[in-house]
């Protein structure tokens, strides 16, 4: 597990705890459903914050709100100091370009090759020559461990775990300061859950990326995560070190943190 806030690895990942993400008030509706009420939150500059909660406290929707796909009734939002609700929408798109997105289901163009889907945020928001994209997609291919062959590969093509790699490699396509995971190891086998992690761990320590992961993976909290974030009762209801959820005195977060699972995924680590 990476050091306690208070520790000298630590230390090392948010020397300043610069808030590179600012989320305040925020209120989440869909109709008469309230999602989130009042939640705040800060991600700090260079950490891997794994969000974890129970099925529709709404992890998911946080980060869908953050990156824009979901405007909320009302709130704050401010990414890399930029007001991405209520702010210019030049400024919006500007900041766009500081971040990556994974989805679950790695939501690639299925009628697109790897390597075309990781140059297409190229072709969006840079002008680059042709050959120069694909050289950066093949790049960014290497990047997350895929082979050279599957850069001409349809999604289709692909395993499970390969079309999450390459999800990865489009959210490092313009070289973002911050990486959105949304449930990354959902679906892999113990071993590829595994790697996967440790890629995530490389890539941010290499990359100085901050890491924004929504995930229900307690190997993952243990392994690669600064902070967690519990979202409970439509709020953030607690976040700190992954060791210290075990003292919250809250149902689901005993449960959660202190039961066989926990106790195996601590034991591993």
């Amino acid at each position: 597990m990476k050091g306690n806030p208070g520790s000298p690895d630590a230390a090392k990942v948010t020397p300043a705890r610069e808030a590179i993400i600012r989320v305040r008030g925020l209120h989440t509706a869909f109709g008469p459903q309230v999602v989130h009420d009042n939640l705040n939150l800060d991600v700090w500059k260079g950490e891997v914050l794994g969000i974890v909660g129970g099925s529709g406290t709404g992890k998911s929707v946080l980060l869908r709100t953050i990156v824009g796909l979901i405007r909320p009734v009302r709130g704050e939002i401010q990414v890399l100091g930029t007001d991405v609700i209520n702010g210019p929408e030049s400024d919006r798109r500007a900041v766009e370009k500081q971040w990556g997105v994974a989805f679950q289901d790695g939501a690639l163009f299925s009628s697109l090759t790897v390597l075309q889907n990781v140059m297409a945020p190229m072709r969006e928001h840079l002008r680059l020559s042709h050959g120069l994209m694909k050289a950066l997609g093949e790049l960014k291919i290497s990047l997350v461990g895929l082979p050279p062959l599957s850069c001409g590969k349809f999604p289709s093509e692909l395993s499970g775990g390969m079309r999450k790699r390459a999800a990865l490699a489009r959210a490092l396509a313009l070289d973002p300061k911050i990486v959105f995971l949304d449930e990354p190891t959902a679906g892999l086998d113990p071993i590829g859950a595994a790697a996967y992690d440790d890629l995530i761990g490389e890539l941010q320590r290499s990359l100085g990326l901050t890491v924004f992961m929504v995930t229900h993976d307690l190997d993952s909290l243990y392994a690669i995560c600064d902070r967690v974030a519990v979202l409970a009762e439509k709020r953030v209801l607690v976040e700190g070190p992954v060791d210290m959820m075990a003292t919250v005195d809250h149902p689901w977060v005993q449960e959660y943190f202190t039961g066989p699972r926990a106790r195996a995924a601590t034991a591993a680590d």
